[in-house]
């Protein structure tokens, strides 16, 4: 009875922690991510009355779009940005006050969105979109770092998987406000644009309440008791010695090291099979092509042939579908697995794409293909939401101890958002010149990821960071006995 009690209490500090720093967190990223997507046609109107105010002539139909295509894909430079803010910003303020410290970026680009109408200066939206970019990149990077050193062992992947939880959530919130009854319409967008400031309020007003990251009170500052005090509320008891001995064994291994910077952490060979997995998993993440539906849903589901007045109705149900799938797969990823998780997602993604490719080409020719591309769209979602949508967040974690953690983010995060903002580009000009074949390089890029998780990645399920490392030191003798390079040595010869 009393271990359950205490359990209970662990649950519920933790809920309580990962709700509050989520909320003006990862939640921010998927909200951003959708909004934009309701005022896409008063944007650009506004965008072309401006120039016709300025300079007396209007935007060409593809200087338009050319233009709202920068605006979307400015806020992936923007969490380029924040990625690399990320890792010092933690080190330097720690997890908790570098999340308090990044609602800064939030709270300006929040006053430009709202004032930009009325300023008559599309640049100021710009800018808004760059610096709400930044703060998405610091506090993807940031949050799940916190997470997973603030979470006991047996429920570290569950609380590190609620960030793709509130993406989610932040997404269908997004789709929701951007509805024409609620903040999309004409005379609202830039109160849509400027509604992410809300969040923002409610982490700065509840996140100082809880308690840092034991891990980096005691490994990064040396601070003892500040650890116990931390551990002390985030599992409800007073006896956690297994736990903090860990702690403390790693604190010795590190001795007087430093946090490792960028450069560091690329010339450890030690850790290259490491750092390699997590850059394809996080450029697998987004090469997939499942964010830029939520940038370019209404034209995705428009070229699927669904009725112009349902489809702010449809993409809702695009949000609800990972939200749903996110849930499901923070109650699974203790049971299956991460490896397993990660793959399926893959897979499955793969096959919905050929399935979505099939019903594009019929469509014309036989009844109802509009409505398959509708379901294969909302299953592909569904499969990124149950693996690659968390999972790829965690590995980081998992995967590198404490000094290296925040340049492994860094590396991760940059992958992220280099390959969303390409991909945000790229994405309405392969859906122009492939039309029905778009998702065919998707396909491609999923079956290759599924592939490498398969063969690259140990599974981390309720193992130690030690164990973990001695399974990529044994795959690697096990890649030198057979008269293959080691991991590092083979990719340096791929890059001469």
């Amino acid at each position: 009875m009393n271990d359950t009690m205490k359990r209970g209490g662990c649950t519920r500090t933790l809920a309580l922690t990962v709700c509050s720093a989520a909320i003006g967190g990862t939640f921010q990223y998927g909200y951003n991510i959708s909004i934009i997507n309701a005022p896409t046609a008063y944007v650009q109107k506004f965008i072309n009355e401006t120039c016709m105010k300025r300079w007396g002539a209007s935007l060409e139909a593809s200087q338009v779009t050319l233009m709202w295509t920068f605006i979307v894909s400015i806020y992936s430079l923007g969490g380029l940005l924040g990625s690399l803010l990320a890792g010092p910003m933690a080190i330097k303020c720690g997890r908790k006050g570098a999340l308090l410290l990044n609602n800064c970026f939030l709270f300006v680009s929040s006053v430009l969105a709202l004032c930009s109408r009325s300023a008559g200066s599309f640049e100021m939206i710009i800018l808004a979109r760059l610096l709400v970019g930044v703060n998405a990149g610091v506090s993807m990077n940031v949050q799940p770092m916190y997470f997973g050193e603030s979470a006991p062992k047996h429920l570290r992947g569950a609380v590190a998987f609620s960030s793709a939880v509130f993406t989610a959530l932040g997404i269908l919130m997004g789709q929701v406000m951007g509805l024409t009854e609620v903040l999309g319409s004409e005379s609202l967008w830039p109160y849509l644009l400027a509604s992410n400031a809300l969040p923002g309020v409610v982490q700065l007003v509840t996140l100082p309440w809880f308690p840092e990251s034991p891990r980096y009170l005691l490994i990064d500052r040396g601070d003892r008791e500040a650890c116990g005090q931390a551990l002390k509320r985030l599992r409800a008891c007073s006896v956690f010695t297994d736990e903090l001995e860990e702690i403390l064994q790693e604190r010795a291994e590190a001795g007087e090291a430093h946090a490792k910077t960028l450069w560091e952490l690329l010339s450890d060979r030690s850790l290259r099979r490491q750092l390699c997995t997590v850059m394809v998993a996080s450029s697998a993440m987004m090469l997939c092509g499942n964010d830029s539906i939520y940038f370019y849903a209404s034209y995705i589901f428009q070229e699927a042939g669904i009725p112009t007045d349902r489809i702010q109705y449809v993409t809702i149900g695009t949000g609800a579908c990972e939200f749903t799938s996110a849930l499901v797969c923070n109650l699974l990823i203790e049971r299956v697995g991460r490896r397993l998780l990660l793959a399926g997602g893959y897979l499955l993604m793969a096959c919905w794409a050929v399935v979505f490719t099939v019903a594009l080409s019929l469509e014309g020719k036989v009844a109802g293909m509009p409505y398959l591309s509708m379901v294969c769209m909302f299953a592909y979602i569904l499969s990124f939401g149950m693996g690659p949508a968390g999972v790829t967040g965690i590995l980081p974690a998992e995967l590198f101890d404490q000094m290296a953690r925040p340049a492994a983010y860094m590396v991760a995060g940059s992958m992220m958002w280099l390959n969303l903002f390409l991909i945000g580009m790229a994405f309405p000009f392969i859906v122009k010149g492939l039309g029905q074949f778009c998702f065919i390089p998707f396909c491609g890029v999923c079956v290759t990821a599924c592939l490498f998780v398969s063969f690259a990645l140990p599974e981390t399920k309720g193992r130690t960071l030690a164990e973990i490392t001695e399974e990529f030191e044994k795959r690697n003798k096990k890649g030198t006995a057979n008269g293959l390079p080691k991991y590092g040595e083979f990719t340096a010869c791929r890059c001469i």
